[in-house]
């Protein structure tokens, strides 16, 4: 059982993480600073060092859970469940800052001198694991690869929430993401499939 010490530093560590994670959001990693966060956090220099040593350290943390940051809606696994996931995303690239911070500091890591694609590996495996539920459930054509397919969704998703936000905050990703699956499906999922599935943030929508 944790004693009083562990749980402050837990609780310390946290409130440092999610605020760097609202700095590194709205000023990027380049202008973000120490005392920026440890002002937002209400934290000592001391504390800030005991949890984190330097900003790289803490982009680094930020980075590393952006998974954790996400919790993914419930559902049968298979095309429908991804698709729904693809569109939860999209909100929480709206309004969750901390999943925001760690998509940014992801595409942007060239200004922390690393190359580290963790995190879409990450996604490359979630999406995967819901293709192989579909190739189980017989939703999947019988040339489309799953593994090929989960890399070329994070491809297309990530250019396509990084266009939307250039154009219009993400304001309009929904809609760019029901466009990428409107194009993307044909080329994977069987007719029977399709004529089931919603491609909407609606679940009440019609199918495609």
């Amino acid at each position: 059982m944790a004693g009083p010490k562990q749980e402050r530093a837990v609780k310390t560590r946290d409130a440092i993480l999610r605020a760097a994670a609202g700095v590194f959001d709205e000023c990027g990693y380049s202008g973000a600073s120490i005392s920026k966060i440890m002002q937002r956090a209400g934290v000592t220099q001391g504390g800030m060092y005991f949890h984190f040593k330097s900003k790289e350290d803490l982009a680094h943390a930020v980075m590393a859970s952006q998974q954790d940051f996400v919790e993914l809606p419930p559902g049968e696994d298979g095309l429908q469940r991804l698709i729904d996931i693809s569109f939860h995303i999209a909100g929480e690239l709206r309004n969750n800052v901390l999943f925001r911070a760690s998509v940014r500091l992801a595409v942007e890591q060239g200004e922390l001198g690393i190359a580290d694609d963790t995190a879409y590996q990450e996604w490359v495996d979630q999406f995967h694991a819901q293709l192989v539920a579909a190739r189980k459930r017989g939703e999947l054509l019988a040339d489309a690869d799953e593994k090929e397919f989960a890399k070329v969704l994070v491809g297309a998703y990530t250019g396509t929430q990084i266009f939307s936000n250039a154009a219009t905050g993400r304001a309009d990703l929904p809609e760019r993401i029901a466009l990428l699956w409107r194009y993307l499906l044909p080329a994977v999922a069987t007719p029977r499939a399709r004529a089931r599935l919603r491609i909407s943030a609606d679940s009440s929508a019609t199918p495609v």
